[in-house]
């Protein structure tokens, strides 16, 4: 019985250091969104900014990418996706509150040049951004999917 009392604390000692050492192995360089966006010069986020991403030139992967950027800056992305039509050539950034600036800084961040402003307030969002089919993420944002995973995120440690 004492046996197995003492290889029952070998096993979990064990497991324990096993969890540690992963751990401390698998925290990211730079976490912290703020870090990110400072470091590459892009704005940073006062409160909180609710954005929708929508793919309306049809180039497949845009919008995650577009997600990804924002989210990085500390953008709150709430959707992304399809926009209702393929037919659109150049991006716009489109302010739903009536505060440009917000729709200023996403632009910033994704290298689009058309902003514009069309209050509705039945959208429940700050920002709409439509990407167009020539839109490209700028060299600066380009970020690894590594760098956007958090040390207490068991599911992230697997995906790398």
């Amino acid at each position: 019985m004492k046996l197995l009392i003492r290889l029952l604390l070998v096993g979990v000692s064990l497991f324990i250091a096993l969890t540690a050492v992963a751990i401390l192995l698998g925290l990211p360089e730079q976490s912290a969104p703020l870090a990110e966006a400072t470091a590459a010069n892009q704005p940073i986020v006062d409160g909180r900014v609710t954005v929708e991403v929508l793919n309306a030139g049809g180039v497949s992967g845009v919008a995650r990418a577009a997600t990804v950027a924002l989210r990085s800056a500390g953008f709150d992305v709430v959707s992304f996706g399809n926009a209702s039509s393929f037919d659109q050539v150049e991006s716009v950034v489109v302010d739903r509150i009536g505060d440009p600036n917000h729709a200023l800084s996403v632009a910033s961040v994704l290298g689009i040049r058309n902003v514009r402003s069309e209050p509705d307030s039945n959208l429940y969002l700050d920002i709409s951004v439509l990407l167009g089919s020539q839109w490209l993420l700028p060299a600066d944002s380009t970020q690894s999917e590594e760098t956007n995973t958090v040390w207490w995120d068991p599911w992230s440690w697997l995906q790398r």
